[in-house]
């Protein structure tokens, strides 16, 4: 029995195009999927290697080339007339000041983003110059609203020891937000630490951040530092 071909669609989300769909020519041969974190290495005095310190995740990047061939089928009409619905995905729409949130979609696949790059390469002409070939390399970057990830739970694993190099920007009270939720949890670091001044604490000094468990006593351990 043969089976229709599924073709790859991007359905735009937004602008003045919402619920407009562009339809690939010829679906990619293969497409790739990047993923990738952020890290950032702090060299304290006296050790041979720096630390390195997870600072977050990056977006998701897909990549593809599309092909979009004009000559045999649409009587060699330009081929640019094809691939601007493609090209005009990185353009400012009016009404957002920004270009579109798209959603790639292909079978079971589907990846909203924004269109990052396209870069677009013409291989065959006409005797007349007229292009009726191309190749688009088109890179598709993530996007996640705001609202959407704070809908989800924290992934600092707080129920695990950790170490951190204290830099001359931040504080305890940063620090104890950023790994618990929570400002007040800074006693507990300085208690873990013997830290007797939060004020003083001399850049580049490594911190035991304990696990959320040892937060258990601590009503008892704030009722004696308050």
């Amino acid at each position: 029995m043969k089976q229709n071909l599924t073709k790859a669609i991007v359905e735009i989300l937004d602008g003045r195009n919402k619920n407009k769909t562009v339809e690939v020519l010829f679906n990619p041969t293969e497409y790739s999927v990047e993923y990738s974190a952020t890290f950032q290495e702090t060299a304290p005095p006296g050790l041979s290697n720096p630390i390195i310190q997870f600072v977050n995740g990056n977006s998701q990047v897909l990549t593809m080339d599309l092909l979009f061939d004009t000559y045999s089928n649409e009587a060699s009409a330009d081929v640019s007339e094809r691939t601007r619905a493609f090209t005009d995905l990185v353009s400012i729409d009016g009404d957002l000041h920004a270009p579109p949130r798209v959603r790639f979609l292909w079978g079971t696949f589907e990846f909203k983003a924004v269109v990052e790059q396209v870069s677009q390469v013409f291989t065959m002409f006409v005797s007349d110059g007229t292009p009726v070939r191309a190749t688009l390399s088109v890179t598709f970057k993530q996007y996640r609203p705001i609202s959407e990830q704070l809908e989800q739970p924290r992934l600092n694993s707080a129920d695990k020891t950790k170490r951190r190099v204290f830099e001359s920007h931040d504080s305890l009270w940063n620090m104890a937000y950023r790994e618990y939720g929570e400002v007040k949890f800074w006693r507990l670091i300085a208690w873990e630490n013997r830290i007797e001044n939060p004020r003083r604490i001399e850049p580049g000094t490594v911190l035991t951040l304990p696990p959320i468990e040892d937060f258990r006593d601590l009503e008892v351990f704030n009722a004696d530092n308050t």
